[in-house]
């Protein structure tokens, strides 16, 4: 499964969709290089037995998102919207 990764304003909280937009839940750094990863929506069934304990860094968060699903995480930086 594909997941598009969208940071928010804050910088600390980083929002999953999948590819059509569904909510897939967020990535929170709660601490400096302490990254949680938070399941929600379509990802609760799909990211059942990821570990959510704190990574040392966001690409570390992701690559267990990509491991654990065997899809890609796409950083989404808005500037290819109109």
């Amino acid at each position: 499964m594909d997941i598009t990764v969208i940071p928010t304003d804050d910088g600390k909280v980083w929002n999953l969709t999948d590819l059509l937009g569904r909510p897939m839940g967020r990535i929170t750094e709660v601490s400096a290089k302490q990254f949680t990863i938070h399941p929600d929506g379509h990802a609760l069934e799909t990211m059942v037995g990821i570990d959510h304990r704190p990574y040392t860094s966001l690409d570390a968060a992701l690559a267990a998102i990509e491991k654990h699903t065997r899809g890609v995480c796409r950083h989404h930086s808005g500037e290819d919207q109109p």
